[in-house]
């Protein structure tokens, strides 16, 4: 192989994985290699004003093609600007490629301008952190890098480039990555096993996450909550794991607080846990989640997820999709027919009843948007007839998602993606992310009004780049997620019910969503009422390019 410099070979190797795109803000320390862009017209660099939207469009790209991207930050202020973004992308599992250059090893002892401890920075919130320090294994680190993002469980990663590494030659071949093939199986005798542990309830769940979307497990999911005759919850789900329309789905368990979860999970008389921990709350419970004596078994290629938290009777590090169908049929062999029966009479009338509850639900969310004039939920019903089959939806939309994913149903994998990991200011960049991996589709991206100032610069990267999301803020001048947490708190702690802290009020003074999206490029209309829907979401998809939909979902003080 021709000696070449490092910074050359660097992109060769990108060029080798396929990789389309380089999201990021440029800087000072990586100009040699961005510089060698231009030699490289297969990869294009996705220009941002903020590495917050480098980083949350590369979270939604990810997500959408589940293949590592890559992700280009400047020095120590560049990462830390996309701390925040990629710890989203750890708690959410997005095979992310993160190059952050400095200054050079020559300057490791000057305490330099913008130095800063890049790899112990990134420790907490990457799967693998590392730094390149020889030209000669500049693509060796980089391999390692794509291999260690893109095998389950799924994560960001980190590489740093010193500029004075990059700038000698090297003449280390650029080859494609070769990833390791999980689809691993349990012995027949732990199927066994598990099946031993599981039959014979008659109150079981499933308590699913992402890592059942991540092997493909769909399918094999339904068909063993089918057989086991059992509900389906979620727990870190942002993905479609399952139908929202299947029998056996019951809804998320709590985000926030563990007493929510335990209500379910302590209520019932057999567990499988799948792709997912026990249980990823904000305020979790810390013991009791399981009812004395239950039996429980988890499924997962994280081993480190396998009774990270609480104890289970059976460990299964495997793919989820082979060992779902295993289990399924192992259940099915031993069950009688009268146990079929009340399985699918289980099935039958919990359907019925999480039915009832939601179209009561329903009603509600219609009568509240009557009483106060909301045009939301007329909204999401004339989206949801005019949208094409294949859409992709992008949902940050939190407080107000009740409303608006009652008739947008999210019931294909891969056409809806969640915000997860806590951090706001996902929904923007992330649709942008997903529209780049899906140019063919129409893409919908929801947000807050809160949560889209953390990430609004994002619509200029839209503007300039051609990328054509339709994107939706929630406008209820508030944050109300806030709003709603502290009532809950105040009813845990009895605190009597009073005013809402005036720093949770985002009405004074109103932020012109409509005219801030037009200064940065991108066509925007505000709607207030319901007679404005029509009109508003037929010219946001007949809209080539980006455009923004101010949507009222609330009314702030004042107001």
């Amino acid at each position: 192989m021709d000696s070449r410099p490092a910074r050359a070979a660097f992109l060769e190797q990108l060029t080798a994985d396929g990789v389309p795109y380089m999201f990021g803000n440029p800087g000072t320390v990586e100009q040699g290699f961005l510089d060698e862009l231009r030699h490289f017209p297969d990869l294009e660099y996705i220009l941002t004003l903020h590495e917050t939207v480098a980083v949350g469009m590369a979270d939604g790209h990810a997500r959408a093609t589940r293949r590592p991207t890559v992700v280009q930050l400047h020095s120590g202020v560049g990462l830390g600007n996309g701390i925040g973004m990629l710890y989203q992308a750890m708690r959410g599992h997005a095979p992310l490629v993160v190059v952050v250059g400095e200054a050079g090893l020559r300057y490791e002892a000057m305490e330099a301008q913008m130095a800063a401890d890049l790899v112990g920075m990134a420790r907490p919130v990457t799967k693998w952190a590392t730094r390149v320090v020889d030209p000669d294994s500049t693509l060796r680190v980089l391999r390692r890098a794509f291999k260690v993002a893109g095998t389950p469980p799924y994560g960001p990663v980190l590489v740093v480039l010193p500029a004075d590494v990059m700038d000698r030659h090297t003449s280390e071949e650029a080859v494609p990555v070769v990833y390791p093939d999980t689809a691993s199986a349990p012995r027949p005798e732990q199927i066994a096993h598990a099946a031993v542990l599981l039959s014979g309830a008659r109150r079981p769940i499933v308590v699913a996450g992402d890592g059942v979307h991540f092997a493909g497990a769909q399918q094999e999911l339904a068909r063993l909550a089918e057989v086991w005759g059992a509900e389906v919850w979620g727990a870190d789900w942002a993905e479609v794991n399952l139908s929202v329309e299947h029998p056996a789905y019951a809804g998320q368990l709590g985000h926030m607080f563990g007493e929510s979860s335990r209500r379910v999970t302590g209520a019932a008389d057999a567990v499988l846990l799948c792709g997912t921990y026990a249980l990823p709350e904000v305020f979790p419970a810390l013991d009791g989640v399981f009812g004395k004596g239950v039996p429980v078994v988890h499924i997962d290629l994280d081993t480190d997820a396998i009774a990270k938290n609480h104890p289970v009777d059976l460990g299964l590090a495997a793919d989820p999709k082979r060992t779902l169908a295993l289990l399924a049929g192992a259940l099915d062999e031993r069950m009688s027919d009268e146990e079929r029966e009340a399985a699918a009479e289980r099935l039958r009338l919990g359907a019925a009843e999480r039915a009832r509850d939601r179209a009561e639900a329903a009603e509600h969310v219609r009568e509240n948007a009557a009483a106060q004039d909301l045009p939301h939920l007329a909204f999401a019903e004339e989206l949801a007839a005019r949208l094409p089959e294949d859409a992709v939806l992008f949902d940050e939309s939190l407080t107000a998602g009740p409303a608006l994913f009652g008739p947008l149903r999210a019931a294909v994998p891969g056409h809806w993606h969640q915000t997860r990991g806590g951090s706001l200011g996902v929904g923007i960049p992330g649709a942008l992310g997903a529209q780049l991996a899906h140019p063919e589709r129409t893409v919908v991206g929801f947000t807050g009004d809160g949560g889209s100032m953390y990430t609004f610069q994002a619509l200029w990267t839209a503007a300039r780049h051609g990328i054509g999301a339709k994107l939706v803020i929630c406008n209820n001048s508030s944050y109300k997620l806030l709003e709603d947490n502290i009532e809950q708190y105040w009813r845990e702690q009895d605190i009597p019910a009073h005013a809402q802290p005036e720093i949770f009020d985002l009405s004074r003074p109103a932020i012109d969503f409509s005219a801030l999206s037009r200064s940065l490029g991108v066509p925007a209309v505000r709607v207030e009422k319901p007679s404005q829907v029509q009109g508003a979401v037929a010219e946001a998809l007949a809209h080539p390019g980006p455009f923004l939909i101010d949507l009222v979902t609330g009314r702030g003080k004042g107001q």
